[in-house]
Order: C-alpha cells, then structure tokens, then sequence
C-alpha cells in the first residue's frame, strides 16, 4: 500500500526541522503581536495607542518588503532565518525593562518588523529547496497546518501566559520562544548541491530597481503567478479585516463577552484549515491548483455572506423543526450556526493557502523566488493599510452587519470574475 503523501513529507527530517522552527517563529511572533496590544491598551487606556502598535508594525513592509526580498535572494536563506530570529530575539529582550515606555515599545515593535520583512520572503521559499516537486502540495498543507496552529496558539494563550508571567517575563518567554526558533533553523541541513546565491552578476550590477522591474513583468506575464498573488493577498486582507471588526462581531450580533470570541471562533476555523490542508495535500495534488484556489475564494466568500445572519437562520422552520426532535442541550442555536460557518472559512482559507503557495513556489526559480515573496508581503502590507484602520470606524457608523456583508460581496464578486470571466480571455 502506497504511503500517504503528507506522511512521506513529514519523513523528510529537514523540512520538518523548518516547519518547527516556523511554528515557533510564528507563534512568538503573534504572541508579541496581541500581547503589546494589552500592553499598550492598559499603560495609555487609548484605542488610539493600540492603533499606533499597528502602524508601526505595518510600516515596514509597505517600504522595506520587496527591498527585502531583492536582498534575500542574494543571501543564503537558512542563514536567514537563523540571524532573523536571533535579531528579533534580542530586540524583544530589552523590553523586558523598558516596557512602561510607549515610544520604545513603538520602536521595539517597527524593529521586529522590519526585521520580519527578511524572514518572510526566506521562509517559505525554502520549502523547495528541501522537498522534491511532487511533495510540494502536501507540504504547504503542513506549512500552513503550523502557521495558522501557531497563531492560534497565540492568540488564545496570550492573556493567560501575559496573566502568568506578568508583563515583564512575557517579553523573557518570547525571546526564549524565538531562540528555539533559531535553533531549529540552525539544524536544518541543505544539500551541498544547492547554491542559494545564484542571482546573475549582471542582475546585481544593474541594481535593485532592474531586478525589482524584471519580477514585476514576469508575473504580468505569468497568468497563474499573478492569479496566486492575487488570492493570497486577497485573502490575507480578508483575514485582517475580519480579525479587526470581530470583537465588535461578538458584542453587537452573537451577544457574548468579546473575550470568548478567540475560542469559539478561531478553534473551529483552524480546525477548518487543517483538514482544508489534509484534504489537498492527502488527495486533491492532481487537481487543478487554480480552481481550488477559485473554489477556496467562492467559499470564504458565502461564509462570510452568511457570518451575520446566524440568528436568521435560527429562527427558520428547518431549524425549528430539527430542534424539536433533539435534546434540550443539542439544540442548534446562533452560536452553532456561527462555529459552523467559522469552520467552513478556515476549511476555504485553506484552499486558497496551500495550492496557490504551491503555484508560487513552482512557477519561480530559487533565484526569484524571494522577491516574489516580498512582493505579496508589501502588495498585503499596502492594501490591507486603509482597510484595517477604516472598517472598525465604518462598523461604528452603518453597523457591523452591513460591513460583514459588503466584504463578503466583494469577495464574492472577485470570485465570479475569477471563474466566469478572467478564464473566458
């Protein structure tokens, strides 16, 4: 009997070496994230501080994240990913005394970013470079299965470990966390074969400006290369906005504490993203990766439709009739309706993740591959600017439903140009 495919990756002591050391990367990484916003939330009680952490967190890949990119592919990437985790490691450590200071905390903050924009377009353009052609499918499903897992973790565990370790040892536990990173990083091996300093002489001579012009055109070129960009970067968007009216989502439609809203929510939806991944990497690798990225955009899309509505539904005879047969304690309610959905939306984030990082991944030369990254880290850095810092102002003016509902129409009408006209030209 043939071995299943995520089984034959995970075999691959390498590449499970770079998915430890991402989870770990990524989950410190998170956790600074949504632990400097309780921090700085509780030093100024100002919506407006919180709004300054992610200024300063976005900034930098909106000016450094194809520079970034240019500059990795010159460099040797698991290098890379050891020194930028040791970087961000001992940009954090300080904060561990100087955390009652608001513009060092800024500081601290568009550091560890800036600092990121390297890491990320040497992350996952490694998983090439250790996993043979066939296996890349399945192991972008693991990558993302570790990357959304880590920011689970993250979110769900950063009151209580901020709780446990009060605000000085959180900074010591995140330095920790992003030097085992660093170590894993360090142990993974590379064939000697592999020279990731392959970028032309002449490239680098002509300058950034050339290099950054050459990727620009082969993606206009590229059908499936832009098309993945696209998706990644739409979704991504999506994720953040949502990220940011959820709170309100939770005390204005599902009438709970907002601080319930990370487990009801999130588990489901990364429970939705790893058998997404498992689906793709164990059966669906000789399907078309551009439809099941379409699929994955037409399904994010009517979950999100339906994500404010749960009460509706509640109240439909379907429902009614169904919960007149089960026990008092099955019975489905707004809440159930909304699990539901959320674990559709992970299962749908998958479909995007997974086939169009693969697309990525196959349509680029290691030599390109890292710009190609930075690109999609500045593309989501730009785009997704106006709509963070709007939609929690816009949700207070027409109402965190109608808001819900506009960004799932948007996204379903990309989706239907995606798949009824963009294909016909």
């Amino acid at each position: 009997m043939k071995e299943n495919l995520i089984l034959q990756t995970l075999r691959i002591r390498p590449f499970l070496f770079l998915i430890l050391s991402e989870f770990f990367s990524q989950f410190a990484m998170n956790l600074f994230n949504f632990a400097l916003l309780i921090v700085v939330f509780s030093l100024a009680r100002s919506n407006s501080a919180v709004s300054g952490v992610v200024i300063a967190f976005t900034l930098p890949s909106i000016i450094f994240g194809i520079l970034a990119g240019v500059l990795v592919d010159r460099w040797n990437k698991k290098n890379v990913l050891l020194l930028t985790n040791i970087l961000r490691a001992l940009i954090v450590l300080p904060l561990v005394f100087l955390n009652e200071n608001l513009f060092l905390i800024y500081l601290a903050t568009f550091f560890v970013s800036l600092v990121t924009q390297f890491f990320i377009p040497a992350e996952t353009p490694m998983i090439p470079i250790l996993v043979k052609k066939k296996l890349l499918l399945s192991a972008n499903a693991l990558f993302g299965m570790a990357m959304y897992s880590s920011i689970f973790f993250a979110y769900a565990l950063s009151g209580p470990l901020l709780f446990l370790f009060g605000k000085n040892n959180i900074f010591t536990f995140l330095t920790a966390t992003f030097l085992i990173a660093a170590f894993f990083a360090w142990i993974v091996k590379i064939k000697k074969s592999v020279n990731f300093v392959s970028v032309k002489e002449e490239s680098i001579k002509l300058g950034f400006s050339h290099e950054i012009k050459t990727i620009l055109s082969l993606i206009s070129k590229t059908k499936n290369l832009y098309h993945a960009l696209f998706s990644l970067t739409l979704a991504q968007i999506v994720i953040y906005v949502l990220a940011v009216i959820g709170p309100g989502y939770a005390e204005d439609i599902l009438k709970i504490k907002v601080e319930k809203f990370p487990i009801l929510f999130i588990t489901p939806a990364i429970l939705g993203m790893a058998l997404g991944a498992m689906l793709i990497g164990s059966f669906l690798h000789k399907k078309s990766k551009p439809s099941l990225t379409k699929f994955g955009l037409l399904l994010l899309s009517l979950s999100i439709l339906l994500l404010p509505y749960g009460a509706e539904f509640e109240s439909r005879e379907i429902v009614q009739f169904i919960n007149f047969y089960l026990p008092y304690i099955l019975k489905i309610n707004v809440m159930h309706i909304m699990t539901f959905l959320a674990f559709i939306m992970g299962l749908a984030t998958a479909f995007v993740f997974v086939p169009a990082n693969t697309i990525l991944q196959e349509e680029t030369s290691d030599e390109i591959r890292g710009k190609i990254y930075g690109i999609l880290n500045s593309l989501i850095g730009v785009l997704s600017f106006a709509p963070v810092i709007l939609v929690g102002s816009l949700a207070d003016i027409v109402g965190v439903k109608e808001v819900i509902t506009a960004i799932g129409l948007t996204v379903l009408i990309i989706a239907f140009v995606r798949i009824f006209i963009t294909d016909k030209k």
